[in-house]
């Protein structure tokens, strides 16, 4: 395992500050338990409706704002929304989450690796952010610390079909002694 993964996954600050850590044990355990793939994905939205909830009506219309912006390829004013975002709130960690996917289109790959440790140490389930710490590590020549990524989210959530099949391609070439 790579020291940054490590640091990533070892940060002590509170589990899921900020996003209904108590609310989503549940809904991880069945996520982990279930073979119904419809099933998953009901549990999968809501654990990301949840991770998206914020009691502070003014943090919802920023995050929506750069949603907008990020869906629209507008990384810059998508960027300058979840920076508004994680200052308003430090301790939610979809607006960091959010702002690491920005850094991450623009090439910033450093700032997204920061983004996601925060995002991790806030909410270490966070399968969405390891899947984006694995597409980060890919972008900069780690490949098997993107196959540890990938594999970590997949131990949270079995049903991430295309994580599991570019953690099954590395895996390939990465034990194949393949350079990617």
């Amino acid at each position: 395992m790579t020291l940054l993964l490590m640091v990533l996954l070892t940060i002590v600050v509170p589990a899921g500050a900020g996003q209904g850590g108590v609310r989503l044990d549940p809904l991880f355990a069945a996520l982990r338990a279930t073979t119904d793939a419809a099933y998953a994905e009901s549990l999968e939205e809501h654990i990301w409706d949840l991770w998206l909830d914020n009691p502070n009506a003014e943090m919802i219309r920023v995050m929506r704002a750069g949603v907008f912006s990020f869906n629209n390829d507008d990384y810059t004013a998508a960027l300058a929304a979840f920076d508004t975002v994680v200052t308003l709130d430090p301790t939610y960690a979809e607006g960091w989450n959010k702002r690491a996917a920005a850094h991450y289109m623009l090439g910033r790959n450093r700032a997204a690796l920061e983004d996601l440790r925060r995002v991790l140490s806030l909410e270490p389930r966070h399968f969405g952010a390891l899947t984006e710490l694995g597409l980060v590590y890919l972008a900069v020549g780690q490949p098997e610390a993107a196959l540890k990524a990938f594999d970590a989210a997949l131990a949270i959530n079995p049903h991430l079909v295309k994580v599991r099949q570019q953690a099954d391609n590395l895996r390939r070439t990465v034990y194949a002694g393949v350079a990617l």
